[in-house]
C-alpha cells in the first residue's frame, strides 16, 4: 500500500512512484502518437478519414463509464472488506492478549505465539506463498506433527494452528487448569479468527467474473482507439493532448480496479499484510515483555 504525503497539491500532481501512470504510460504514448498522426493527415489533407457518428460515440462513452464505475466500486468493496477482516483479526488478538492473562505464563506465552504463527500462515495462504522451515520453528509454538503436516502440503495450515490451539484449551479444561467460563471466552476469540480466515478465503477464491472483466477491458481499449478518430475533426492538433488525458483516466481506472480486485497480493495498492503481521508480532511481544521486532518500513513509499 502506498504511503505518501497527500496534504500538498504538488505531491499529488507530480507523484510517480506508487501511481498507476507507469503501468499505462506505453498505451498513452501509443494512442497520443496515433492522434498526432491523424492530426497531421487531416492538416495536410493527404486523404479523408471518416469521423465516427457523434451520437453512437457518445452512447458508447456513457455506457462504458457506467460499467467502469460499477467495476471500480465492486473492486474497492473487495479491498475494503479485506481490510475490515484484518482489522477484526487484529482486534481479536488484542482481546486474547487481555483475556489470556488468567492462564499460567508458559501456557499464555505458547497461546499468543501460536496466534503469531496463525497470522503469518494466513498471510502466506492468501498470497499463495510457502512458509519457511525457520519461520515455523520460531517461538517453538507449533507441535512437530503440525509442522510436518504443513511441510507435506496441508491444504489449510492456518486452520491447523487453530485446531492445535483448541485442542490445548480443551486439554486445559479437562485438567481443571481453566474453568468453563474462561474456556468459552477464549474459544470465542479463536472462532473469530476462524471467521476472519473464512472471509479472506472467500475473497481470494472468488474474483470478479472473468468474462465481465474481459468484456470491459476490451471495450475500454476499443473506445480509446476510437478517440482520435472522433476528436480530430473537433480539436485538430489539440487531439493528442485530450486523448492522452482521457486514456489516462479510463485505462488508469481499469488498471487500478484490477489491483484492488485482488487485495491480498503484493502490488502497489494491495493491503499491507506484512505490516499488519508485524503489528501483531510487536503487540504480542510487548504484552509478553519480549524484545520488539523492528517496525515495518515503507520502501519507495510502498508498505507491504
Amino acid at each position: 500500500m502506498i504511503i505518501r504525503n497527500k496534504t500538498h497539491p504538488l505531491v499529488l500532481l507530480f507523484a510517480w512512484h506508487g501511481t498507476i501512470l507507469p503501468k499505462i504510460l506505453p498505451a498513452i504514448l501509443f494512442l497520443s502518437a496515433v492522434s498526432l498522426l491523424l492530426g497531421l493527415v487531416a492538416h495536410h489533407q493527404w486523404f479523408d478519414i471518416p469521423t465516427p457518428p457523434v451520437m453512437g460515440f457518445t452512447l458508447f462513452g456513457v455506457i462504458l463509464s457506467l460499467f467502469l464505475s460499477f467495476r471500480n466500486s465492486a473492486s474497492y468493496e473487495r479491498w475494503w472488506e479485506g481490510r475490515k477482516l484484518w482489522g477484526t483479526l487484529i482486534a481479536a488478538q488484542r482481546h486474547l492478549i487481555r483475556d489470556s492473562q488468567i492462564l499460567p505464563p508458559p501456557q499464555r506465552r505458547r497461546l499468543l505465539h501460536q496466534i503469531i504463527q496463525f497470522t503469518r500462515l494466513l498471510r502466506d495462504r492468501l498470497r499463495q506463498e510457502t512458509a519457511s522451515h525457520e519461520s515455523l520453528l520460531e517461538y517453538g509454538a507449533l507441535a512437530d506433527n503440525s509442522i510436518d503436516a504443513i511441510h507435506r502440503g496441508h491444504i489449510n495450515a492456518p486452520q491447523l494452528v487453530l485446531e492445535e490451539v483448541q485442542q490445548e484449551l480443551i486439554a486445559a479444561l479437562k485438567r481443571g487448569d481453566i474453568s468453563d467460563i474462561v474456556y468459552t471466552a477464549l474459544t470465542a476469540h479463536i472462532t473469530t479468527l476462524g471467521d476472519v480466515q473464512a472471509g479472506c478465503d472467500r475473497i481470494a477464491s472468488t474474483p470478479l467474473p472473468f468474462s465481465y472483466s474481459a468484456l470491459l477491458h476490451r471495450a475500454i481499449y476499443v473506445f480509446c482507439l476510437m478517440l482520435p478518430f472522433a476528436l480530430e475533426a473537433i480539436l485538430g492538433l489539440w487531439t493528442p493532448l485530450m486523448v492522452a488525458w482521457l486514456v489516462y483516466m479510463l485505462l488508469g481506472l481499469d488498471a487500478l480496479s484490477s489491483q484492488l480486485e485482488e487485495p491480498f497480493g503484493t502490488q502497489d495498492n494491495d493491503l499491507p499484510l506484512d505490516a499488519m503481521v508485524r503489528l501483531v508480532e510487536r503487540e504480542i511481544h510487548s504484552a509478553l515483555g519480549q524484545p520488539l521486532p523492528p517496525p515495518p518500513q515503507a520502501v519507495r513509499f510502498n508498505l507491504r
